[in-house]
């Protein structure tokens, strides 16, 4: 059981790990003034994000098969809140490694550019000689990144909704899952319910968070704000979605309850 544990933790690490890193796409973008493909070219790692999603779902739920045969349900908890811990620890990682993997990103999009095709850049730059040169662009964050995170010039509505959006989407899933052993007559129904917490963060998102941060980039693109701005908005972006994920700590039993009581009542 423990292996099933540290198994999703790891496939958490690595999906909350990539979608913070999701935030640095956009000033890769703008540095070499090609957006679209950036955006792109960032599809193919979101497969991996994708993936590593698909596979720890049924694993997940096998521990709360277990639980509920074990009757043990403080022990599925438990074992949630680690998962949800792994999201925080992905998030450190993926903003540890944004300043390397701008420059790593945008070096990347410059290859895409010329060889005309992902297939083709992966030919192009899978050699040793490539790879060692791409430890080049390596660099580890400084002090003086988080001393210019003042949050002066960015909403404080958006931090807050950032941060109430990454707390909903790291105990979606989870909480849905945890639902099904609170009501057992409708278990089926919660275990399919995540849409429940998801579709609220979805709706923040969307009105609150993308039109900001997409007409923010489209300003520093054509020059009409410097790309500091840019920069402060993916550190402060950053910031509150690892606070999300600590604060979705506090969320996960509340959330688990919602989806009992929808669920209920629609049923």
């Amino acid at each position: 059981m423990l292996e099933k544990v540290l198994l999703i933790a790891l496939f958490t690490v690595t999906i909350h790990m990539i979608e913070t890193l999701a935030y640095s796409v956009r000033i890769a973008g703008v540095r070499t003034a090609r957006l679209a493909t950036a955006l792109s070219l960032f599809n193919m790692i979101v497969i991996v994000s994708r993936t590593a999603n698909m596979i720890q779902a049924p694993i997940a739920g096998s521990l709360v098969d277990e639980g509920r045969n074990s009757g043990n349900i403080g022990l599925v908890e438990e074992q949630f809140r680690i998962i949800i811990g792994s999201a925080s620890i992905g998030t450190i990682l993926g903003a540890i490694l944004i300043p390397s993997f701008i420059l790593i990103f945008a070096r990347a999009i410059m290859h895409l550019e010329q060889a005309g095709s992902i297939p083709q850049m992966l030919k192009n730059i899978a050699t040793i000689q490539k790879l060692r040169k791409a430890t080049e662009h390596v660099r580890s964050p400084r002090w003086w990144m988080l001393r210019s995170l003042r949050i002066g010039g960015v909403p404080k509505r958006l931090v807050v909704f950032n941060v109430l959006i990454s707390a909903i989407y790291t105990v979606g899933v989870l909480a849905a899952l945890y639902a099904s052993l609170l009501t057992p007559e409708h278990q089926s129904a919660a275990m399919n319910s995540s849409g429940l917490i998801n579709g609220v963060a979805t709706i923040l998102m969307v009105l609150f968070i993308d039109p900001r941060v997409a007409m923010l980039t489209d300003q520093v693109l054509h020059g009409r704000k410097d790309q500091a701005e840019i920069h402060k908005m993916v550190g402060i972006l950053t910031l509150s979605r690892l606070l999300g994920t600590l604060f979705a700590q506090v969320i996960f039993i509340p959330a688990a309850y919602w989806v009992k009581i929808a669920v209920e009542f629609l049923g």
